[in-house]
């Protein structure tokens, strides 16, 4: 709050200067007109005068009007704004327990201060941060200064003033004041947990340091050189990021920080004009996919498919895996043009779940398909699918234009997780 404050509030120096002496010279009459000592109540009203314009100048920043961070002031010590404000609390309350030798009072009264001095910040225009952390700050500085002050009477044999009253009226300005505030704060402002989400940032930072410059790495060995990302995000997954970034050539996506690619589409999805064969296509596929893939590569099957005619048509290339002829559910898709240049790919590396052996043939599965449609088959797959959260071997059967799952051990109809 003052670390900032100095830099942003115009006027500082002079506000404090000006009220400074309006302050000190009017208390300084006081003091002479009741034939007091002047020192300690003049350096007093200094003190005031400073924390009054430090706290309360209106300022160009701060949260909003009717909010207040309340976040647990767990950077109280360290934090070098916090440390200021325990600087400017404890000269107050230090010379107030000097002057009037009732350290109970002085505390409640700093500390209840502290509060207020939140409090307007958080509901008039002023500009100026309302948090936990000042309160604490604050009040912390009081109490060290009410601390130091009374270990200074007791040292020079300075008793202190009625201690049971400054018990009993410390009390009274404790319940009184905490009471007061706490229905102001509660009526008037919203609390909002800025320390929790500064560590939820500085988290995000830390877990995805170096995820933007790997993902545009990748997108220039996709799309080629000169690729720049242009926008890029990230989402929680479990353990994981799903970092994603859109490029002046298209869009790519992968997991950090497992450093694996995802899918990625160029924003130019058309064919070109060349001469390249589906087996030059899938040998192109094959590279991109040794370099980055490797784990659904191995064991895979390769299937290569024309999309569209003529010179300008592109190459699906396909890579499925089967265990037990079961397709697993690892899938890598590429397209690739007649140039070699790769459109896009979906990749979805899934490890080879275990799955219990398929004892319902294709015949059958096609048979209890046809049945509960009511028409005949087109189509038999055996695949490896979630239902109800494990794996099971489970046949997909075309029949009357729909899909029918058949569990591959039971042979009942199920629904696949989605």
């Amino acid at each position: 709050m003052i670390k900032a404050s100095i830099g942003a509030v115009p006027g500082l120096i002079l506000s404090f200067l000006i009220l400074a002496a309006v302050l000190a010279g009017t208390t300084a009459l006081i003091s002479r007109a009741r034939k007091k000592p002047l020192l300690l109540p003049v350096l007093l009203a200094i003190c005031m005068a400073g924390v009054s314009t430090v706290t309360l100048l209106p300022s160009g920043a701060g949260t909003p009007v009717g909010q207040c961070d309340t976040g647990l002031p767990g950077h109280v010590l360290t934090s070098s704004s916090s440390l200021l404000n325990i600087g400017l609390f404890a000269p107050g309350a230090a010379l107030s327990t000097l002057l009037f030798r009732r350290p109970a009072t002085t505390a409640a009264t700093f500390v209840v201060f502290s509060g207020l001095i939140e409090f307007i910040q958080s509901v008039t225009p002023l500009g100026r941060s309302c948090s936990v952390t000042d309160v604490t700050a604050n009040s912390i500085g009081a109490l060290l200064g009410v601390a130091g002050a009374t270990v200074w009477l007791r040292m020079n044999d300075r008793p202190l003033r009625r201690p049971l009253r400054d018990l009993a009226w410390a009390a009274g300005i404790a319940l009184v004041g905490s009471a007061a505030l706490a229905g102001g704060f509660n009526s008037q402002v919203k609390g909002i947990n800025v320390v929790a989400i500064d560590d939820s940032r500085q988290a995000f930072g830390d877990a995805t340091d170096g995820s933007d410059a790997w993902l545009s790495s990748e997108a220039e060995a996709v799309f080629g050189p000169g690729t720049h990302a242009t926008e890029t995000s990230a989402e929680k997954d479990g353990s994981r990021w799903k970092i994603s970034a859109t490029t002046n050539r298209g869009t790519i996506s992968g997991w950090w920080p497992d450093r694996t690619l995802e899918k990625a589409w160029a924003s130019n999805n058309r064919g070109d004009t060349g001469k390249l064969s589906g087996a030059q296509a899938g040998q192109v596929a094959r590279t991109f996919a040794e370099k980055h893939f490797p784990d659904s590569l191995a064991g895979s099957d390769q299937t290569i498919r024309t999309l569209g005619d003529g010179s300008d048509a592109a190459y699906l290339v396909t890579y499925r895996r089967h265990r037990h002829g079961v397709m697993m559910p690892m899938r890598l898709d590429f397209t690739i043009t007649k140039t070699g240049r790769m459109i896009g790919f979906t990749s979805k590396a899934v490890k080879d779940p275990a799955l219990p052996q398929a004892t319902v043939t294709e015949n059958t599965a096609r048979a209890q398909a046809a049945k509960a449609a009511g028409a005949k088959t087109t189509s038999a797959q055996l695949l490896a699918q979630q239902v109800g959260g494990q794996w099971r071997p489970v046949w997909l059967v075309g029949a009357n234009n729909a899909d029918v799952w058949l569990d591959g051990v039971t042979g009942q109809k199920v629904t696949p997780d989605k």
